[in-house]
């Protein structure tokens, strides 16, 4: 059997979770470049959900678009983190009501006995750290895509 690939994707809404760290990464690329203001991030104690709604660039449309000769598009899209029992940030202002945050990366660190910690980079050296109960994330979108504002896609020249 062979790995799912970008290009099988049909042209539907994703909604995907992780309840391993391997199923993380694969959620991971597709958030990569998502921007969100940071008055879209909202933790739920009572429900132990830290969600987050993002403008994700769509990478599993980023070769039929060039093939096609037509712009990029962007989703938005509920990120949700299930289990949280503690929020840690760093480097970003709460009170800043239209700062835009740009997510790089999402990981997993591994605790004791399923537990562990959801580590969101954000640029400019921000952070977000989730300590978790269990490891339980899910990706949904929520509209229907739109053209990239920049009508490029995200580029991190080394």
């Amino acid at each position: 059997m062979a790995d799912a690939r970008f290009e099988d994707a049909g042209e539907g809404p994703l909604y995907l979770a992780a309840l391993e760290a391997d199923d993380l990464t694969i959620i991971a690329s597709l958030v990569q470049d998502a921007v969100f203001p940071i008055t879209e991030m909202t933790f739920q104690p009572k429900h132990r959900r830290f969600a987050l709604l993002v403008n994700r660039f769509r990478w599993e449309d980023r070769a039929r678009a060039e093939q096609a000769g037509r712009p990029y598009e962007r989703v938005r899209a509920i990120l949700v983190v299930e289990h949280v029992l503690k929020v840690q940030t760093q480097g970003i202002d709460r009170r800043e009501g239209d700062l835009v945050l740009s997510l790089l990366d999402l990981a997993f660190e591994t605790g004791a006995e399923g537990a562990g910690r959801v580590l969101l980079t954000l640029a400019g050296d921000g952070a977000i750290a989730l300590e978790v109960e269990a490891l339980e994330v899910t990706l949904k979108d929520v509209t229907r895509p739109y053209l990239a504002p920049s009508r490029k896609a995200p580029d991190h020249p080394e």
